[in-house]
């Protein structure tokens, strides 16, 4: 089993999680700082999508808040299951530490890798 740390300027691009599942990754963690239009425009989807192309748990953990003058960050910390399905989602507004849980079922996560294998056709896409 294994358990992954990344950064949010990994969460752009799906290569490192791919790697990460070959390496039997089941939770991905985010830590962010998305400033709020771009969490609006990107942050759920493509933690969404991180979790069903690995078929992965994401814990994603988002500050909120003002940084600055300048800069704001649109916080919305979740939890995603690897369907993609949202299990919990903290909101976007305040300046207090929140935390949140969801229950994370690995059998239920096996059980999805095995009836449905995501195989990667190394014949026409290189491995990453």
């Amino acid at each position: 089993m294994a358990d992954i740390l990344t950064d949010v300027n990994k969460l752009r691009f799906p290569e490192i999680s791919l790697a990460l599942k070959r390496q039997n990754a089941q939770i991905i963690t985010y830590p962010s700082a998305f400033t709020v239009p771009t969490g609006q425009k990107h942050w759920e989807v493509l933690l969404r999508s991180r979790a069903i192309e690995t078929q992965a748990y994401v814990v994603a953990a988002a500050q909120i808040g003002a940084h600055n003058e300048k800069r704001v960050s649109y916080g919305h910390s979740m939890i995603v299951d690897p369907w993609g399905q949202v299990l919990t989602e903290l909101g976007g507004e305040g300046d207090e530490t929140t935390l949140a849980t969801a229950d994370i079922d690995l059998a239920s996560l096996q059980k999805i890798r095995i009836e449905m294998p995501l195989l990667r056709r190394t014949d026409i896409y290189p491995e990453v």
